[in-house]
């Protein structure tokens, strides 16, 4: 059997694939040559997670890939109706980010509720001004997102005493459906978005939203930026709707210059880094290497993606 060939849509830095040596043929190219280097591969890996050129160069009939991976959580920057429709395998990097982004999501909630922005503010300032602070504990968080990222938030807050809710594409043990969620909404004071990007999803949290939280609620979205119409959150922390948010995904990546939410108040604003701590990117090479071999061996692979859904089932 001939060795395979491994497609890798670059970044910098590149992954560590040595492990690979002698088990496939590696290529890699950018954006650009990806449509002529496709059907010759067996396998590509979407090392460039950021990139939507798997969406304008996938081929329609003919070769193509028989599998493709994404070092990345979600799926929606590759996913187009052709890879959806072909039997091409999608699997993602699901497990790599799970506790980092809950930690970070803590983080974004004890910053908020003891007002640590404002106090560095202050230091910079030389200003002395006391003030009170909100304690956490007691209080109630709805999780809209019940996979593996989800469920890593909500085990997180509940160590610092947050009640938690889920809510999922449907309701089961342990997690509420679609049809609680404004309702949940209403009574929060910690509104977490970490939902897939699909067709239901999209533009979920609008003005209609953001007006059923109460004006102590505060916002965080580490899912997708596209989850949320921005002018309409930029509207809701203007007016006062709710009192804060924290964004670490935005619709355009990086946030133009231009952007109101740059000015909004009570927003704090991270350029995308809720799940990247110190060696993930190692850690991400170490799972697509321990994947290939599967693939290689023939054994069934972790971590494949419903393609219609867009998202791994099951969790």
């Amino acid at each position: 059997m001939p060795t395979p060939t491994l497609l890798v849509l670059d970044a910098e830095p590149l992954p560590r694939l040595g492990r690979l040596t002698g088990h496939a043929h590696i290529e890699h190219t950018d954006a650009a040559g990806l449509a002529a280097r496709l059907p010759r591969a067996d396998v590509l890996l979407v090392w460039d997670f950021t990139s939507r050129a798997v969406r304008d160069a996938w081929p329609g009939e003919g070769p193509r890939p028989r599998w493709v991976h994404t070092a990345s959580a979600g799926v929606d920057h590759l996913m187009c109706p052709e890879l959806a429709a072909s039997d091409t395998v999608v699997t993602n990097a699901r497990g790599v980010f799970d506790q980092p982004i809950a930690e970070y999501v803590a983080a974004l909630v004890l910053a908020m509720a003891k007002d640590l922005p404002r106090t560095l503010e202050l230091q910079r300032e030389r200003t002395w001004r006391h003030r009170e602070s909100h304690k956490i504990a007691g209080s109630r968080a709805v999780v809209v997102g019940s996979g593996p990222i989800g469920r890593a938030i909500a085990h997180t807050l509940g160590a610092l005493g947050i009640t938690t809710a889920l809510v999922g594409r449907a309701a089961r043990s342990g997690v509420h459906g679609p049809d609680d969620l404004d309702r949940l909404l209403a009574r929060a004071d910690w509104v977490i978005a970490a939902a897939p990007l699909t067709d239901e999803t999209r533009g979920m949290f609008d003005a209609r939203r953001f007006g059923l939280m109460q004006p102590s609620a505060r916002f965080v979205n580490i899912g997708r930026g596209q989850l949320v119409v921005e002018d309409a959150l930029a509207e809701a922390l203007a007016k006062r709707w709710i009192a804060g948010a924290a964004l670490d995904v935005f619709e355009a990546e990086p946030l133009p210059a231009e952007s109101p939410l740059w000015q909004s108040p009570d927003l704090i604003v991270s350029p995308h880094m809720s799940g990247d701590t110190i060696g993930w990117r190692d850690e991400l090479g170490a799972q697509f290497v321990e994947l290939y071999e599967q693939w290689a061996a023939g054994e069934p692979l972790k971590n494949v993606v419903d393609k219609q859904r867009g998202y791994v089932p099951g969790h």
